[in-house]
This record gives structure tokens, C-alpha cells and sequence, in this order.
């Protein structure tokens, strides 16, 4: 449940019926808290700015499955073209879960919920462009209270300075999946203005529900030492994300005494790797670590991988989360990725503790034949803190913020925890500090999970 410093509040989760009643609303369409709920001053809702939706073209309808009409609106911002698109389609399913469980209420305002897409077909991946253009139809939407998102680190980098200047005080975003240090904190890896260009106003209003990665970076770091490891080559694909685990990875390899031999990028572009994948061998590498995503070529670096440097058993090949789903498999070969090991924050679905077990067991019913991802979990996790957060606000924008600032997740889908100042989870157990290293064969599959140490965690964090 989500505890609050100011009000303890519950939503009654998980008795939502398996269709969801989907309403699309224009800015004709939408109402005022007194238009659709009859609530009035007295009931502590002032007035509210008419609901609006969002732009067509990154955006679904308005949906709504309660009574009346909309009085607020919050949005998801995912990337649902690429390879990502299966995790990204359960987080946004996830957060219809909840809302369904709420129905579709947050205290005394009725909540509706567009799905916004920040990826384009052309890149097949989340696009810069497309990431600035709906940030900045968020801020303009006065009826818009906060934002589950982004599920790339790179677009939210871009998203964070525009909400961040929102008029009202800021808007609220909350992410199922940014891991990126530097959104946060800064250290090795971080620009010197990092994070203080993602907040311009000087008041912070981004927090997430999962670990970053220098936590992922010490996990990965032990297990390649668990594995025998001693000589690893560390590669990135030269984006936020990719530099910044990359850095993390190092930081923890080094300090548990894995010689780090090289530390180089891979153009994206490129047709082939086989030049690069030829130093890596001259080095003498028993190890090769990518730091970034799948979708940044990440096959081709594979295949390269194994064409040159030989089959996953002869040198390790080790990755992180953004390479973590079936595509990376797929799109490189069973034969490639056999015997890869592949990160992610967070722990197997038949881990989670109770009241996840509990959103999971109702939540296959909606993904049909698809096996649940946990990042679905996450998902579910954000929209309950963001409808709570809502719920325990004045219903402004800068009220949500303060109200998200002041979380307490106790038996929650992930555990327990809080936000520190920086927006990071704290004080946290279960699913949040968690992270599971996946085998790779016809499928991903579990080869381990724990929760990494904390002198390793801050040796990634300082490098």
C-alpha cells in the first residue's frame, strides 16, 4: 500500500473487470470538476481548468471508464515503436489496470489517461524530436497533472527541462524505467551541469520506481566476478544511458579487482564491428561488456561479437537492460546470444512479494498469451503513486509534486520505500533494489537474482 507523510490513503486495487471502457474526449468533450462530478469548493476540488487532450498525432483519445467526465487528466509517455514496444505496451496496460482498480478516481477528481508515443517508425526507437515536441504539449495542457515516463533515460533527459518550467509549478513525471545516474545525481560519467540543467526552476519534480544503474553496474560487476571475469573490454553506444552504465560497470569491475582493458564506443552506423571486435581480441579480453541499447545496432555488435571473439562460453559477453527483451535474441540469433547474460533491474515475476503476486495474477488475464513482463509491475507501481499523490493534493500541479515528494510505498507491488530530496527510491527492499541476470537461449532465462552490495553500488557510483 502507498503511505503518505501528510494522509494515509489506500486504493482499492485489483477489482477491475477485465474490459476496460475506453471514451474518447476532445476539448469540446472534456468537463470542469463541477461538470463532471458535481463536486463543488466545499468538497476541497477548486476549479478546475477544462480538460483538453492531447495532441492526436504522439497521443490516443481520452479514455475513461468511470462516471461523468474527466475532471484531470494524466498521461504515459513510452516509446511504442521498436524493438522496446512489447515492455512498453504492459506498462501502459498496467497503468489501465489501475486505473480501473481506482475506478478511474484519484480522492474526489475523476482521472482520464492518454497513452503518448515518443518514438518514431523512421528510427523505430525513441526519437529527440518527438520526445521535445510532446513535453512541450504536456506543459501547455493545464488540465494534465503528471506523466508516467519516460521509459528511455535519453528522452527524459530531454523532457525533464520543459516539465520541469510548466506553468503551475512544474508537472509531475514519474518513471517505471529511467536508470540513468545523471538524471538524478551527478558523478563519473555525469556532464558537470548534470542534473542541475534537467531542473532549471531549482525544484525537482521527477522521481522513479526503479534502482539506477549504479546499482545495475555493481550487480553486473559481482556476477562477472562470480563468473570468472578478470579481464573485461567495456563498450557504449555513445548515448546518455549507455556512457553512464558503462561508467558504472567500470567503477564496480575495478574496485572488485577485474582489469578493465579497454573502455570504447561503437558507432551506431556502422555496417560492421569486425575492426573493433580485433582489438578487443588482441587485448586479450575474457569479458566484453555493452552499455546501451538493442536498438543502437545492438545485433550487428553482437554477431561481431561472436564472429570474431568466438561463442559466449570462450569470452563472456555481458549487457544491461536495454538490451534485455526477446529482440535482442530474435534480431541477433539463438546462436549469438546463447550463453549471453543479460541485466535487469528488478527481480523474476515468481519473486515479487505479495501484492505484486497479486497484480500479476490479474494482470496475465489482460495480457493474454504474452507472459507478464516485470517492467508491467513497475508500470502499475508509478500509476498507483502518481493517482495517490493526486489524490492527496490540492489538485494542482505543484500540490502533486509536493504530494509525490512526501510517498511512503509500504507493501507495495515493489516493496517498500520513499524518495530521497534527489527523487531516488530510499529506504527501499524487494523488487526496487533488486536486479535479475538473464541467460540467453531460445528465451531469456532466469540464471540468478539478488540485490547487489552497497560498497560495490558506491564504487560504481564514484567510479
Amino acid at each position: 500500500m502507498v503511505k503518505r507523510t501528510t494522509m494515509l490513503a489506500a486504493l482499492a486495487l485489483l477489482a477491475a473487470t477485465f474490459a476496460i471502457a475506453a471514451v474518447a474526449c476532445g476539448g469540446d468533450e472534456g468537463g470542469s470538476a463541477g461538470e463532471g462530478t458535481g463536486n463543488t469548493e466545499a468538497d476541497g476540488v477548486p476549479p478546475l481548468p477544462e480538460v483538453t487532450a492531447l495532441p492526436s498525432a504522439s497521443c490516443t483519445d481520452i479514455e475513461y471508464g468511470g462516471e461523468g467526465d474527466p475532471d484531470v487528466l494524466i498521461a504515459s509517455d513510452m516509446v511504442l515503436q521498436g524493438s522496446s514496444r512489447t515492455q512498453t505496451l504492459q506498462i501502459v496496460e498496467a497503468v489501465r489496470q489501475v486505473l480501473d482498480s481506482a475506478g478511474w478516481k484519484a480522492g474526489a477528481v475523476n482521472v482520464g489517461f492518454q497513452s503518448c508515443d515518443d518514438s518514431t517508425a523512421q528510427l523505430g526507437k525513441w526519437d529527440p524530436g518527438k520526445c521535445s515536441q510532446n513535453a512541450n504539449a504536456y506543459a501547455e495542457n493545464a488540465s494534465l497533472l503528471a506523466v508516467i515516463g519516460t521509459f528511455n533515460s535519453g528522452c527524459a533527459a530531454v523532457e525533464l527541462p520543459v516539465l520541469n518550467q510548466a506553468p503551475g509549478g512544474g508537472l509531475a513525471m514519474v518513471s517505471p524505467a529511467n536508470t540513468y545516474v545523471c538524471l538524478t545525481e551527478g558523478g563519473p560519467g555525469c556532464a558537470d551541469d548534470e542534473p542541475d540543467r534537467y531542473y532549471p526552476s531549482g525544484t525537482r519534480n521527477y522521481v522513479r520506481v526503479v534502482a539506477h544503474d549504479a546499482y545495475q553496474g555493481a550487480a553486473l560487476a559481482q556476477f562477472m566476478q562470480e563468473q570468472g571475469t578478470t579481464k573485461l573490454y567495456i563498450l557504449n553506444d555513445k548515448e546518455a544511458y549507455g556512457l553512464g552504465v558503462a561508467t558504472n560497470v567500470r567503477g564496480a569491475a575495478e574496485h572488485l579487482g577485474i582489469e578493465v582493458l579497454g573502455f570504447d564506443a561503437w558507432d551506431p552506423r556502422a555496417t560492421n564491428y569486425e575492426a573493433l571486435m580485433n582489438k578487443i581480441k588482441q587485448s586479450g579480453a575474457d569479458g566484453v561488456f555493452l552499455g546501451g541499447l538493442t536498438d543502437e545496432n545492438g545485433a550487428q555488435v553482437i554477431k561481431d561479437k561472436v564472429k570474431v571473439l568466438g561463442d559466449n562460453e570462450t569470452v563472456k559477453l555481458y549487457m544491461p537492460d536495454g538490451f534485455t527483451q526477446q529482440s535482442s535474441i530474435d534480431e541477433s540469433g539463438v546462436e549469438n546470444t546463447r550463453g549471453a547474460f543479460f541485466s535487469v533491474a528488478g527481480v523474476p515475476i515468481e519473486e515479487f512479494g505479495p501484492a505484486g503476486q497479486e497484480f500479476i495474477d490479474e494482470f496475465a488475464t489482460r495480457v493474454g498469451d504474452q507472459p507478464v513482463d516485470p517492467y508491467g509491475v513497475y508500470g502499475a507501481q508509478a500509476a498507483q503513486i502518481v493517482l495517490e499523490a493526486i489524490a492527496n493534493s490540492d489538485y494542482t500541479r505543484a500540490g502533486v509534486i509536493e504530494q509525490l515528494f512526501a510517498t511512503e510505498v509500504e507493501a507495495g507491488f515493489l516493496g517498500d520505500f520513499s524518495f530521497n530530496e534527489n527523487g531516488d527510491p530510499t529506504l527501499a527492499t524487494g523488487a526496487v533494489v533488486g536486479f535479475t541476470i538473464f541467460r540467453g537461449e531460445e528465451q531469456l532465462e532466469v540464471e540468478t537474482s539478488f540485490s547487489p552490495e552497497e560498497a560495490v553500488v558506491e564504487a560504481a557510483r564514484t567510479g
